[in-house]
Protein backbone atom coordinates (compact mmCIF):
# COMPACT_ATOMS: atom_id res chain seq x y z
CA UNK A 1 0.00 0.00 0.00
CA UNK A 2 1.12 3.47 -0.68
CA UNK A 3 1.32 6.38 1.61
CA UNK A 4 -1.01 4.93 4.01
CA UNK A 5 2.38 3.97 5.42
CA UNK A 6 3.09 7.68 5.65
CA UNK A 7 5.56 8.03 2.90
CA UNK A 8 4.57 5.33 0.46
CA UNK A 9 4.75 1.60 0.37
CA UNK A 10 4.97 1.48 -3.40
CA UNK A 11 3.48 -1.65 -4.91
CA UNK A 12 5.49 -3.51 -7.54
CA UNK A 13 5.43 -1.27 -10.58
CA UNK A 14 3.94 -3.80 -13.00
CA UNK A 15 0.93 -4.56 -10.83
CA UNK A 16 -2.42 -4.08 -12.50
CA UNK A 17 -4.32 -3.95 -9.24
CA UNK A 18 -4.68 -0.59 -7.56
CA UNK A 19 -2.53 0.29 -4.57
CA UNK A 20 -4.08 0.93 -1.19
CA UNK A 21 -4.54 4.59 -0.41
CA UNK A 22 -3.13 7.55 -2.33
CA UNK A 23 0.49 8.22 -3.18
CA UNK A 24 2.46 11.45 -2.89
CA UNK A 25 4.20 13.22 -5.77
CA UNK A 26 7.45 11.34 -5.17
CA UNK A 27 5.64 8.02 -5.31
CA UNK A 28 3.88 8.96 -8.53
CA UNK A 29 7.16 10.09 -10.06
CA UNK A 30 8.81 6.81 -9.11
CA UNK A 31 5.96 4.79 -10.60
CA UNK A 32 6.16 6.74 -13.87
CA UNK A 33 9.92 6.36 -14.20
CA UNK A 34 10.02 2.71 -13.23
CA UNK A 35 8.35 -0.14 -15.07
CA UNK A 36 5.04 0.30 -16.91
CA UNK A 37 2.05 -0.13 -14.63
CA UNK A 38 -1.71 0.01 -14.76
CA UNK A 39 -4.19 0.67 -11.96
CA UNK A 40 -7.08 -1.06 -13.69
CA UNK A 41 -8.83 -3.65 -11.57
CA UNK A 42 -8.79 -6.26 -14.34
CA UNK A 43 -6.04 -7.01 -16.86
CA UNK A 44 -6.79 -6.96 -20.58
CA UNK A 45 -7.72 -10.23 -22.25
CA UNK A 46 -4.42 -11.19 -23.85
CA UNK A 47 -4.06 -13.17 -27.05
CA UNK A 48 -2.10 -16.39 -26.96
CA UNK A 49 1.60 -15.68 -27.50
CA UNK A 50 3.43 -16.95 -30.58
CA UNK A 51 7.16 -17.53 -30.91
CA UNK A 52 7.75 -15.39 -34.00
CA UNK A 53 6.12 -12.96 -36.43
CA UNK A 54 7.14 -10.53 -39.14
CA UNK A 55 8.52 -7.93 -38.90
CA UNK A 56 10.55 -8.42 -35.71
CA UNK A 57 12.88 -6.13 -33.77
CA UNK A 58 16.52 -7.12 -33.44
CA UNK A 59 18.46 -7.22 -30.18
CA UNK A 60 22.18 -6.79 -29.55
CA UNK A 61 24.27 -6.76 -26.39
CA UNK A 62 25.91 -9.01 -23.86
CA UNK A 63 24.04 -11.03 -21.29
CA UNK A 64 23.24 -9.22 -18.02
CA UNK A 65 23.86 -5.83 -19.63
CA UNK A 66 21.35 -3.43 -21.13
CA UNK A 67 20.44 -4.69 -24.60
CA UNK A 68 20.08 -2.50 -27.66
CA UNK A 69 16.70 -2.86 -29.35
CA UNK A 70 16.35 -1.92 -33.02
CA UNK A 71 12.81 -1.61 -34.31
CA UNK A 72 12.30 -2.37 -38.02
CA UNK A 73 10.50 -0.15 -40.49
CA UNK A 74 6.84 -0.80 -40.98
CA UNK A 75 3.96 -1.65 -38.71
CA UNK A 76 4.05 -4.50 -36.21
CA UNK A 77 2.20 -7.72 -36.94
CA UNK A 78 -0.27 -7.11 -34.14
CA UNK A 79 0.58 -10.50 -32.66
CA UNK A 80 1.73 -11.11 -29.09
CA UNK A 81 5.23 -12.50 -29.58
CA UNK A 82 7.39 -14.15 -26.94
CA UNK A 83 10.68 -15.25 -28.46
CA UNK A 84 13.50 -16.82 -26.46
CA UNK A 85 16.75 -15.24 -27.64
CA UNK A 86 19.01 -17.05 -25.20
CA UNK A 87 17.89 -20.22 -23.47
CA UNK A 88 18.68 -20.24 -19.78
CA UNK A 89 20.40 -23.11 -18.04
CA UNK A 90 18.91 -22.68 -14.58
CA UNK A 91 15.64 -23.69 -12.98
CA UNK A 92 12.46 -23.48 -15.03
CA UNK A 93 10.03 -20.72 -14.07
CA UNK A 94 6.74 -22.40 -13.25
CA UNK A 95 3.23 -21.04 -12.75
CA UNK A 96 3.11 -18.62 -9.79
CA UNK A 97 6.89 -18.69 -9.32
CA UNK A 98 8.38 -15.28 -8.55
CA UNK A 99 10.73 -14.53 -11.42
CA UNK A 100 13.36 -11.87 -10.69
CA UNK A 101 13.72 -10.13 -14.03
CA UNK A 102 15.56 -7.16 -15.51
CA UNK A 103 13.92 -5.50 -18.48
CA UNK A 104 14.39 -2.91 -21.22
CA UNK A 105 11.50 -1.50 -23.24
CA UNK A 106 10.53 0.66 -26.25
CA UNK A 107 7.38 1.92 -27.90
CA UNK A 108 7.31 0.49 -31.45
CA UNK A 109 5.81 3.47 -33.31
CA UNK A 110 7.79 6.31 -31.74
CA UNK A 111 10.92 4.41 -30.79
CA UNK A 112 10.72 6.03 -27.36
CA UNK A 113 12.59 4.21 -24.58
CA UNK A 114 10.67 3.07 -21.50
CA UNK A 115 12.77 3.42 -18.37
CA UNK A 116 13.87 -0.03 -17.25
CA UNK A 117 15.94 -2.05 -14.85
CA UNK A 118 19.30 -1.18 -16.44
CA UNK A 119 18.69 2.57 -16.33
CA UNK A 120 19.74 4.85 -13.50
CA UNK A 121 17.51 4.17 -10.51
CA UNK A 122 16.08 1.04 -12.14
CA UNK A 123 15.71 -2.21 -10.22
CA UNK A 124 14.78 -5.80 -11.07
CA UNK A 125 11.08 -6.64 -11.20
CA UNK A 126 9.66 -9.60 -9.32
CA UNK A 127 6.99 -11.09 -11.56
CA UNK A 128 4.53 -13.86 -10.61
CA UNK A 129 4.70 -16.16 -13.63
CA UNK A 130 1.36 -16.58 -15.36
CA UNK A 131 -0.39 -14.21 -12.97
CA UNK A 132 -3.39 -12.20 -14.14
CA UNK A 133 -2.41 -9.32 -11.85
CA UNK A 134 0.53 -8.37 -14.09
CA UNK A 135 0.58 -7.32 -17.71
CA UNK A 136 0.76 -10.47 -19.85
CA UNK A 137 3.78 -9.03 -21.67
CA UNK A 138 5.70 -9.88 -18.50
CA UNK A 139 3.79 -12.58 -16.65
CA UNK A 140 3.32 -14.78 -19.72
CA UNK A 141 6.78 -14.06 -21.10
CA UNK A 142 8.63 -15.46 -18.07
CA UNK A 143 6.42 -18.56 -17.72
CA UNK A 144 8.33 -21.65 -18.80
CA UNK A 145 11.62 -19.84 -19.27
CA UNK A 146 14.75 -20.98 -17.48
CA UNK A 147 16.89 -18.81 -15.23
CA UNK A 148 19.49 -17.11 -17.43
CA UNK A 149 17.14 -16.69 -20.39
CA UNK A 150 16.90 -13.52 -22.46
CA UNK A 151 13.46 -13.06 -23.99
CA UNK A 152 12.17 -10.69 -26.67
CA UNK A 153 8.55 -9.63 -26.33
CA UNK A 154 6.36 -7.74 -28.79
CA UNK A 155 3.17 -6.78 -27.02
CA UNK A 156 0.06 -5.37 -28.71
CA UNK A 157 -2.23 -3.33 -26.44
CA UNK A 158 -4.16 -6.46 -25.41
CA UNK A 159 -0.96 -7.92 -23.93
CA UNK A 160 0.07 -4.66 -22.29
CA UNK A 161 -2.16 -1.83 -21.05
CA UNK A 162 -5.23 -2.34 -23.18
CA UNK A 163 -7.22 0.41 -24.89
CA UNK A 164 -6.57 2.83 -22.02
CA UNK A 165 -2.82 2.85 -22.55
CA UNK A 166 -0.60 4.34 -19.86
CA UNK A 167 -0.53 8.10 -20.09
CA UNK A 168 2.27 8.76 -17.59
CA UNK A 169 4.56 6.51 -19.63
CA UNK A 170 3.57 8.05 -22.94
CA UNK A 171 1.88 4.80 -24.02
CA UNK A 172 -1.34 5.20 -25.99
CA UNK A 173 -4.11 2.66 -26.28
CA UNK A 174 -2.93 1.68 -29.76
CA UNK A 175 0.80 1.37 -29.04
CA UNK A 176 2.65 -1.89 -29.50
CA UNK A 177 5.49 -2.28 -27.01
CA UNK A 178 8.79 -4.10 -27.29
CA UNK A 179 10.58 -5.55 -24.27
CA UNK A 180 13.68 -7.57 -23.61
CA UNK A 181 13.53 -9.53 -20.35
CA UNK A 182 16.52 -11.11 -18.62
CA UNK A 183 15.44 -13.80 -16.13
CA UNK A 184 17.91 -13.61 -13.24
CA UNK A 185 16.53 -15.95 -10.60
CA UNK A 186 13.45 -17.28 -8.82
CA UNK A 187 12.70 -15.61 -5.49
CA UNK A 188 11.27 -17.61 -2.57
CA UNK A 189 7.74 -16.63 -1.57
CA UNK A 190 8.55 -16.58 2.14
CA UNK A 191 11.54 -17.05 4.40
CA UNK A 192 12.44 -20.45 5.84
CA UNK A 193 13.58 -21.37 9.33
CA UNK A 194 12.40 -22.04 12.85
CA UNK A 195 10.64 -19.06 14.33
CA UNK A 196 11.91 -17.81 17.69
CA UNK A 197 9.57 -17.61 20.67
CA UNK A 198 7.87 -14.27 21.26
CA UNK A 199 7.33 -12.75 24.73
CA UNK A 200 3.73 -13.11 25.87
CA UNK A 201 3.21 -9.34 26.06
CA UNK A 202 3.90 -9.00 22.33
CA UNK A 203 1.76 -10.13 19.38
CA UNK A 204 2.04 -13.80 18.50
CA UNK A 205 2.74 -14.63 14.87
CA UNK A 206 1.94 -17.65 12.72
CA UNK A 207 3.39 -17.44 9.22
CA UNK A 208 4.38 -20.97 8.26
CA UNK A 209 2.33 -21.11 5.03
CA UNK A 210 2.48 -19.23 1.73
CA UNK A 211 -0.35 -16.93 2.74
CA UNK A 212 -1.06 -13.93 4.93
CA UNK A 213 0.24 -14.26 8.46
CA UNK A 214 -1.99 -14.79 11.49
CA UNK A 215 -1.44 -12.10 14.14
CA UNK A 216 -2.80 -12.38 17.68
CA UNK A 217 -2.56 -9.24 19.80
CA UNK A 218 -2.29 -9.77 23.60
CA UNK A 219 -4.68 -8.17 26.06
CA UNK A 220 -2.31 -5.56 27.40
CA UNK A 221 -1.10 -2.11 26.49
CA UNK A 222 1.32 -1.88 23.57
CA UNK A 223 4.98 -0.99 24.08
CA UNK A 224 5.76 2.70 23.82
CA UNK A 225 8.98 2.20 21.86
CA UNK A 226 9.63 0.54 18.53
CA UNK A 227 9.94 -3.27 18.62
CA UNK A 228 11.91 -4.86 15.78
CA UNK A 229 12.35 -8.44 16.94
CA UNK A 230 13.95 -10.91 14.55
CA UNK A 231 11.85 -14.08 14.57
CA UNK A 232 13.91 -15.90 11.94
CA UNK A 233 17.42 -14.66 11.20
CA UNK A 234 18.39 -14.88 7.57
CA UNK A 235 21.77 -15.81 6.16
CA UNK A 236 21.93 -13.02 3.59
CA UNK A 237 23.58 -9.62 3.66
CA UNK A 238 22.39 -6.85 5.92
CA UNK A 239 19.85 -4.49 4.40
CA UNK A 240 21.39 -1.07 3.79
CA UNK A 241 19.67 2.30 3.65
CA UNK A 242 18.88 3.17 0.05
CA UNK A 243 18.48 -0.39 -1.16
CA UNK A 244 15.30 -1.64 -2.76
CA UNK A 245 13.93 -4.35 -0.49
CA UNK A 246 11.54 -7.11 -1.57
CA UNK A 247 9.31 -8.52 1.16
CA UNK A 248 6.08 -10.15 2.18
CA UNK A 249 4.18 -8.40 4.95
CA UNK A 250 0.96 -8.52 6.93
CA UNK A 251 -0.24 -5.64 9.11
CA UNK A 252 -2.77 -5.05 11.89
CA UNK A 253 -3.51 -2.41 14.51
CA UNK A 254 -3.07 -3.11 18.21
CA UNK A 255 -6.03 -1.66 20.14
CA UNK A 256 -8.93 -2.69 17.84
CA UNK A 257 -7.62 -6.28 17.93
CA UNK A 258 -6.43 -6.48 21.53
CA UNK A 259 -7.36 -9.82 23.12
CA UNK A 260 -9.07 -11.21 20.00
CA UNK A 261 -8.24 -14.76 18.83
CA UNK A 262 -7.06 -13.36 15.50
CA UNK A 263 -6.38 -9.80 14.41
CA UNK A 264 -8.07 -8.31 11.38
CA UNK A 265 -5.38 -7.43 8.86
CA UNK A 266 -5.66 -3.97 7.35
CA UNK A 267 -3.30 -4.97 4.55
CA UNK A 268 -1.04 -7.76 3.32
CA UNK A 269 1.26 -8.19 0.34
CA UNK A 270 -0.07 -11.72 -0.11
CA UNK A 271 -3.28 -10.43 -1.69
CA UNK A 272 -1.34 -9.06 -4.68
CA UNK A 273 0.37 -12.31 -5.67
CA UNK A 274 3.82 -10.73 -5.48
CA UNK A 275 6.19 -9.37 -2.84
CA UNK A 276 6.11 -5.67 -2.07
CA UNK A 277 9.20 -3.62 -2.94
CA UNK A 278 10.38 -0.22 -1.81
CA UNK A 279 13.49 1.82 -1.17
CA UNK A 280 14.24 1.51 2.54
CA UNK A 281 15.73 4.05 4.91
CA UNK A 282 14.86 6.93 2.59
CA UNK A 283 11.53 8.14 3.93
CA UNK A 284 9.56 6.20 1.33
CA UNK A 285 7.75 4.30 4.08
CA UNK A 286 6.76 5.10 7.64
CA UNK A 287 9.58 5.70 10.09
CA UNK A 288 9.01 2.44 11.94
CA UNK A 289 9.74 0.47 8.76
CA UNK A 290 12.86 2.47 7.94
CA UNK A 291 14.26 2.13 11.46
CA UNK A 292 13.13 -1.43 12.01
CA UNK A 293 14.30 -3.05 8.77
CA UNK A 294 17.61 -1.36 7.92
CA UNK A 295 20.38 -3.58 9.29
CA UNK A 296 18.34 -6.79 9.25
CA UNK A 297 19.58 -9.66 7.10
CA UNK A 298 18.00 -10.87 3.89
CA UNK A 299 16.10 -14.06 4.66
CA UNK A 300 14.89 -12.74 8.03
CA UNK A 301 11.39 -12.57 9.46
CA UNK A 302 10.88 -9.49 11.60
CA UNK A 303 8.11 -8.54 14.03
CA UNK A 304 7.55 -4.79 14.02
CA UNK A 305 5.45 -3.08 16.67
CA UNK A 306 5.38 0.58 15.70
CA UNK A 307 4.21 3.33 18.08
CA UNK A 308 1.97 6.06 16.62
CA UNK A 309 4.74 8.66 16.41
CA UNK A 310 6.67 6.37 14.04
CA UNK A 311 3.56 5.39 12.12
CA UNK A 312 0.56 7.49 11.12
CA UNK A 313 0.64 9.68 14.25
CA UNK A 314 -2.76 11.32 14.88
CA UNK A 315 -4.05 10.77 11.35
CA UNK A 316 -6.64 8.04 10.89
CA UNK A 317 -6.24 5.89 7.79
CA UNK A 318 -9.77 4.68 7.31
CA UNK A 319 -11.91 2.58 9.63
CA UNK A 320 -9.27 -0.10 10.24
CA UNK A 321 -6.51 2.30 11.32
CA UNK A 322 -7.76 4.84 13.88
CA UNK A 323 -5.75 7.91 14.80
CA UNK A 324 -2.83 7.27 17.18
CA UNK A 325 -2.70 3.58 16.29
CA UNK A 326 0.09 1.25 17.30
CA UNK A 327 0.82 -0.88 14.25
CA UNK A 328 1.86 -4.53 14.14
CA UNK A 329 3.63 -5.99 11.12
CA UNK A 330 5.30 -9.28 10.34
CA UNK A 331 7.78 -8.86 7.49
CA UNK A 332 9.68 -11.51 5.53
CA UNK A 333 12.73 -9.94 3.86
CA UNK A 334 13.15 -11.86 0.60
CA UNK A 335 15.78 -9.80 -1.17
CA UNK A 336 17.58 -6.45 -1.41
CA UNK A 337 19.42 -4.73 -4.26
Amino acid sequence: MRRRLAAALIVPALMLTAACGGGDDAAKKKDASASPSDSASQPPAAPKPVSDASPMPTVAGEADKKPTITIPKGDPSGKFVVKTLTAGTGAEVKKDDLAVTKYTGKIWKSGKDLAGSYDKGGVPQVIPAGSQTYIPAFSEAVLGQKVGARVLVVAPPAAAFGAAGKQELGVSGTDNLVFVLDVDSVMPKKVDGTQASIPSDLPQIKADKEEAATITVPKNDPPKKLVDQVLIEGKGDEVKSGQTVYMQYSGATWKPNEGLPQAKLFDTSWKTGAPFSTAIGQGQVIEGWDKGLVGKKVGSRVLLVIPPEQGYKDKAQGADIPANSTLVFVVDILGAV
